[in-house]
């Protein structure tokens, strides 16, 4: 009888957390050429920016649909991968992090513990030995220096299980390879933000395709969100946010209106599209004659707020430079309309959030 981990063909089984970037893809490679039976995960925080264009009708340049890039590096590496949702959790991390944030609301030391505590736990029920990851040492200023890669081991409750084979040789050895299952000298010593160590091993390996590094693909690393974050924490009081709410910070312009009501503007088709599931519970605006922005109202509206969301809906519809523009609006009682003038550049300043 085999124990959980044990495995017939006498591999050993480590979990791999695969992005479907650069870095992740580079380690799942590393370890197959050690022989590694690899089972990746891949984490759906509800924050991916690849996610979000995706949901919104994105494509490649060459007009091909967006897909899931760690599914596809996967399929091409040839190892079992599971999606895992965790953003209803999640969003407690994003809204009170234990190691604080990031430049902008980006909770990386916090996000790491919480990823890592959860592969751990699948360690048994998959019967894998350890875990790896693409982590580079000193690539990200705040989760990637020396000190916060050991906080992260430790309180990821992987101490000496969590290997990182792209800088491994610059880290104390690990149980996997004090114990002989992977061969440290075939492992790295990469080091710093450069990529280009690892374009030259992508070259080396024939990995080709892969999502150009470009800091990241996290919603929360994005300064305009985090302003439209920090707005919504502000105005919510100490409740609790929502999942929808988080959501509907990727979409369209965010203005807040002198009497706290909060307008989004569609600024394309696409987002507009997007906006038409959620108005439930909101008010929408669209013009009358022009082809222009969905607009959603959060709050409830005195008459003040009708006409100034109405001026958004007229400065950005396709009849801008009409003095006056005929806005249609539902409040949940009925349709109804108004002619108003387009809103003012200094209003869309003093609003613009």
């Amino acid at each position: 009888m085999t124990t959980a981990r044990e495995h017939p063909s006498g591999q050993v089984r480590a979990v791999g957390l695969l992005s479907g970037g650069l870095d992740s893809t580079l380690a799942v490679r590393v370890m197959k050429e050690q022989g590694i039976d690899i089972y990746a995960l891949n984490f759906h925080t509800g924050f991916c920016l690849t996610d979000h264009r995706r949901a919104l009708g994105g494509r490649h340049a060459g007009g091909r649909s967006l897909g899931n890039d760690a599914l596809r590096a996967a399929a091409a590496l040839g190892v079992e991968i599971e999606v895992v949702d965790i953003s209803e959790e999640y969003l407690e991390i994003v809204t009170g992090p234990k190691y604080g944030y990031g430049s902008a609301v980006n909770p990386c030391i916090d996000c790491r513990i919480f990823m890592l505590r959860r592969a751990a736990e699948q360690l048994e029920r998959l019967g894998a030995r350890f875990v790896f990851t693409g982590e580079v040492l000193g690539q990200r200023p705040m989760s990637q220096h020396r000190q916060t890669l050991d906080l992260i081991e430790r309180k990821s409750g992987l101490e000496g299980l969590l290997l990182r084979p792209l800088s491994a040789r610059l880290l104390p050895s690990t149980v996997p390879e004090r114990e002989g299952w992977v061969d440290r000298s075939r492992l790295y010593a990469i080091q710093g933000r450069s990529r280009k160590e690892q374009m030259r091993l992508a070259r080396e390996f024939g990995i080709a395709s892969y999502p150009q590094p470009a800091g990241g693909c996290c919603f929360l690393t994005d300064a305009a969100y985090a302003r439209r974050f920090r707005d919504l924490v502000r105005h919510r009081h100490g409740e609790r946010l929502r999942a929808e709410e988080m959501t509907l910070l990727k979409v369209g312009r965010h203005f807040r209106l002198p009497s706290g009501v909060k307008a989004i503007v569609g600024r394309d088709e696409d987002e507009n599209r997007f906006l038409e599931r959620y108005v439930e519970g909101r008010s929408r605006f669209f013009a009358a004659d022009f082809v222009g922005p969905l607009v959603l109202a959060e709050g409830e509206l005195e008459e003040s707020d009708v006409g100034q969301i109405a001026s958004l809906v007229a400065r950005y519809c396709d009849g801008k430079h009409e003095p006056v523009i005929r806005v249609k609006y539902d409040r949940g009682e009925g349709e109804r309309e108004l002619e108003v003038h387009p809103a003012r550049e200094e209003e869309l300043d003093a609003w613009r959030i």
